[in-house]
Order: structure tokens, then sequence, then C-alpha cells
């Protein structure tokens, strides 16, 4: 059997992937709170190519494992000391392990020795989850990612990740870094590609996701993602981008017009976060519960907050569709469920109630970025989103 992802990004810093912590309540202001997920130890297909750059733009080849799990290369230090990364747009930090972490002994660790550009700052990290705290002590040094290098980067080596759960030990990354603003960064550090931007590396301040989907899990998919760093890639989407403005910078947040499931409406709440360490879609617990009532779905006991569905039932469920400035993104039934080989049926929801001033919110994570091309725009503070081309039509 695959393993399941469902994270939920609201306030926190960070993404955790496995099924061993679970959030009722969001307690933490200005913090993001995800919600982790078992996975099983899998064969990792990792790309041949490790990153690309042409003048100032940069591509990270994203690795996928089953469609709940996204994941790339970056390198720390003068040494160039290699790293995997969730590139994750709900948080806005990079931390890594440090070389005295001893909670997994297989992960890769950041050692200073030999890092000409390291530089000791000590500033206590910590971050917030649900079960738990991820926390250790801030550094500086260069990070490279897609051929492209921040230099006198401020970042975290943790030495304790117990908000991850067991789940991280299993999991092919050993960090994560934040896409998001510095309004939430924590310890006001300024995030990598912000600093980036600051420092002439990119062409723009812009960068793009093409999220690569496995039709078949647990096979590899045909296509690699591919995160495209100062500009976008037209191979990638079809017709033009439609752009919508930020509406609170913090997170990728936008104003919606409506949310419908077979053209009836299912929500009263409008503001969507665009989360790219969230595997699913994540909304307010009594409309998510409405919602799973619809199609005939029931609570998850080994998963509160998340429901199953008869996998007999996934063909017959209806579209649903993000209203967004006006433009319909309609997604079909098979896309908002995962399907653990025709045994259990994943309802791609996920209940969370976020409080005020933060909330109430929809997460629009991987189930929706993977059916349309993401533009995260900084230079003019908005979100650009078009239909992902067909994978047989990809260079």
């Amino acid at each position: 059997m695959k393993s399941f992802a469902a994270v939920v990004a609201v306030a926190f810093i960070g993404v955790a992937l496995g099924r061993s912590v679970l959030v009722d309540e969001v307690k933490t202001a200005d913090k993001i709170v995800r919600i982790p997920v078992s996975v099983k130890n899998a064969k990792i297909v990792e790309p041949h190519e490790k990153y690309m750059n042409v003048g100032g733009t940069g591509k990270v080849v994203i690795s996928n494992l089953e469609n709940a799990q996204y994941y790339g290369p970056i390198t720390i230090g003068s040494n160039s000391q290699p790293f995997k990364v969730v590139f994750d747009t709900g948080s806005s930090n990079l931390w890594v392990p440090a070389r005295n972490y001893t909670e997994d002994p297989l992960k890769h660790k950041y050692k200073p020795d030999g890092d000409s550009d390291y530089k000791a700052d000590g500033t206590k990290f910590e971050i917030l989850y649900g079960s738990g705290p991820v926390s250790g002590f801030v550094s500086m040094s260069s990070v490279t990612m897609g051929g492209l290098t921040a230099k006198q980067q401020r970042f975290a080596e943790v030495t304790e990740t117990k908000g991850l759960g067991a789940a991280f030990k299993v999991a092919p990354w050993d960090g994560i870094l934040g896409l998001a603003y510095k309004a939430i960064s924590v310890d006001g550090i300024t995030p990598v590609f912000r600093s980036m931007m600051n420092q002439g590396v990119v062409d723009k301040g812009v960068f793009a996701f093409f999220l690569s989907n496995e039709a078949a899990p647990p096979l590899p998919p045909i296509v690699k993602g591919e995160l495209t760093l100062g500009g976008v890639d037209p191979n990638h989407f079809t017709g033009e981008l439609q752009y919508v403005p930020v509406s609170n910078p913090g997170y990728w947040e936008i104003k919606g017009d409506d949310i419908q499931l077979g053209g009836k409406s299912v929500t009263t709440t409008k503001n969507f976060v665009l989360d790219t360490g969230t595997s699913i879609l994540a909304g307010p617990k009594e409309e998510v519960a409405a919602i799973a009532k619809m199609v005939g779905a029931k609570p998850f006991p080994l998963a509160p907050g998340e429901y199953t569905i008869p996998c007999s039932s996934v063909a017959s469920l209806p579209t649903l569709t993000f209203v967004i400035a006006g433009k319909e993104y309609s997604i079909e039934g098979k896309e908002y469920v995962i399907n653990d080989e025709n045994q259990i049926c994943l309802f791609g929801f996920l209940g969370i109630d976020i409080p005020p001033p933060r909330g109430p919110l929809w997460i629009l994570g991987d189930i929706f970025i993977r059916k349309f091309y993401t533009v995260f725009d900084l230079d003019n503070n908005q979100l650009g989103f078009a239909p992902m081309k067909a994978k047989e039509t990809l260079n």
C-alpha cells in the first residue's frame, strides 16, 4: 500500500509529512501549524540532473514521493554540503539538521568545519508544531539552489525535531526551505529567495512550480517536477497566466470568489492560501464536513479531520471548482482523491479551524497546484495560474 500525506498549513514554518501529529485547534498566532502523516520506506527515484541555470534564472528538479511529498536539492557553504529540502510556500525559514543533531543518524547534517562562508550567530530558533517544537540555533553561510547562490544567508541548524514526529526519520528530505514572505519569518530572517532578489542574483522576483503527477502510484512520474527561479517556464502550461493580487502578504493569500461542488456553492470562506507544503486541501471543519457528507465520505478513525470514500465511488464524484477573480479552476473527482491502489481512497480534504485574525482560511495545497501551474510573483505581490500542460507534450 502506498502512503497518505495530509499536511495542513495555517500559520507555521516548515512542513511535516507523517501522520504522527494531529492538531484540532491552532492556538499559536503567527506560526504555521502542519499536520503530518505516516510514510513508508519507499525506493526514491532521484533525478539525474541536480539543477540547471541560465543567467539570472535557475531550475531545481523536484522529486515526487507518491503525490505526497515534493522536495529537491540545495547546497550550503563554500564546500557545497548537499541537502534535500521541501520548498514550502507556507513558511519563510530555511532549516537543516545541525552537526550535533542526534535524533536520526541518516539525515544530512550541516558541518561548519571546512565552510569558509560560515559565520556563527547563535540566536535561538524555535518553531512550534501541534505536537511540540522544532528548535535549534541560527547560523550564516551561503545557500545555493538551482545554480544560484544567496550569500551571507541566515538559516537554522536544528537540534530537535519532535514536532515532526517519527515520520521525519523515514522522509526522504532533510529540512525545509520557506518561500513565503519575510513578515512570517521566525527571528525576522530574510528568506533565501528574497536574499537572492536583494543581491541581484535573479532576473525577476518571481518563482514558479510545476509539480509532477504520479498517475499510477507507487510508480515514479514520467516527467520530473520543477521549481523555476527568477522567471516562469512556458513549456509547463497552456494559455495565458491569470494573475490575482496577494491580499495579505505573509502567506501567499488571495481573495477567492467561491468554491463549488457539482455547481453548488460549499463555502462562505473567501480567503485562499496557496501552499506547496500542504499535500491536500484544507478548510473550516464545518464546511469540510458538509462537503464530505455531500459525496458520502466518512470520517477516517485513524486521522481526525480526514475522510475516506469508497473507491468505487470515485468515478462518479462531482467536479470541484475554485472561482478566483471570476475565473473557474476545476478539479475532477479522481484528482481530489488519494487512491491507495483501490484499497483505501482518502478524500483529499482536511477540516481545520483557523481562528481570527488569520482565519478562517482555505488552504490550496498540492492537489490544486498539480493541476494548475502556479507563479509566485514577489515583484508585483501577485499569484498567477494557468492549466498545466499535458505530460506527453512536455519537453
